[in-house]
């Protein structure tokens, strides 16, 4: 890792004590706040078409199969990730579902973790 400045440092201990779902609020907050960012870019179709191939799956869907016990906080998550109203997203926690299709395998786990995170259970397919 780079040598970090004195403030530098300061920020990146705070950031390592933060859970999933604030790392993400601040991450929103800050592309909100500067105008900027965080996704990293998206490869042409074309650009590395030969190599994909080989690498397996590259878009999973997400799957909510169960809830736990936490319902009201993987409905937050649910509708934070998806959008969705707060019907739309019940729905989902109360009858299993898919949360997202065809997610990049980096966006895919990063889901699958803030809904774990959040108690609930969750498959890639």
């Amino acid at each position: 890792m780079a040598e970090l400045s004195k403030n530098a440092a300061k920020v990146m201990d705070l950031v390592k004590d933060l859970t999933i779902v604030e790392l993400n609020d601040l991450v929103t907050a800050m592309e909100e706040e500067f105008g900027v960012s965080a996704a990293a870019p998206v490869m042409m179709a074309g650009g590395a078409a030969g190599g994909a191939e080989d690498a397996g799956p590259s878009a999973f869907d997400v799957v909510l199969t169960a809830a736990g016990g936490q319902k009201i906080a993987v409905i937050k998550v649910v509708k934070e990730i998806t959008g969705l109203g707060l019907k739309e997203a019940k729905d989902i926690v109360d009858n299993g579902g898919t949360v997202k299709e065809q997610a990049a395998k980096e966006e895919a786990e990063e889901i699958k973790a803030k809904l774990e995170e959040a108690g609930a259970t969750v498959e890639l397919k």
